[in-house]
């Protein structure tokens, strides 16, 4: 889906993704000091909010014009600022090597723009920062449910990790690959609870 696509289907539904921060997220980030955080394909903004309540001073991009004013929105209802850039992921971030934190959360695209928006978010981690990847498993089309179908735009955290080991040396530096495996939600459906495959990768970059 193009910039368009996505604005149409943010006007036709009324917070698409809710307001509540990603689990995962949460669970990553919770006991991480507060810095300088870039949260990338923020959509509606609930992960970008919630960093900024804990003490993150956030940068948060989107190629939706009607995501960026919906996340502006929810910042301002919840009493926090946030620095909203209406941008594609896969073009170079607003500060290079400026922050502390990079979160990708659920952007899935085919994959060569993937690699693309992956390369930008590895030369946007500071030294000492991390890399936080959280998205819809290639293993949930067999053990999941939801998400999206077309496996070219699912995720493998193994290959992730070791995409974004690849691109860090190729800017000259090291990462430690801290985690990088399968995580499980639940979900609501017709037929009542089900559960969703996720992959989530966390790379630390070295001094």
């Amino acid at each position: 889906m193009d910039a368009h696509e996505w604005d149409q289907r943010y006007r036709e539904q009324e917070l698409v993704w809710g307001v509540e921060p990603n689990r995962f997220v949460v669970e990553v980030v919770a006991d991480l000091p507060p810095g300088r955080a870039l949260d990338v394909a923020a959509g509606e903004g609930r992960n970008a909010v919630w960093l900024a309540e804990q003490g993150w001073q956030v940068t948060a991009s989107d190629f939706s014009a009607v995501a960026v004013e919906r996340g502006k929105k929810l910042a301002r209802e919840r009493g926090v600022e946030v620095e909203w850039l209406c941008a594609d992921a896969r073009n170079p971030a607003p500060r290079r090597e400026g922050y502390d934190l990079v979160l990708l959360s659920y952007l899935q695209l085919p994959p060569g723009d993937w690699r693309r928006a992956l390369t930008e978010a590895v030369r946007a981690v500071a030294p000492r920062g991390r890399l936080v990847s959280v998205g819809h498993a290639l293993e949930n089309l067999t053990r999941g449910v939801g998400g999206p179908q077309d496996p070219k735009v699912l995720h493998i955290p193994e290959d992730i990790a070791m995409a974004v080991a690849e691109i860090a040396a190729g800017e000259g530096f090291a990462v430690q690959v801290e985690r990088a495996g399968y995580v499980t939600r639940e979900v609501a459906t017709e037929e009542g609870p089900r559960t969703a495959v996720d992959s989530l990768v966390v790379v630390h970059r070295s001094a």
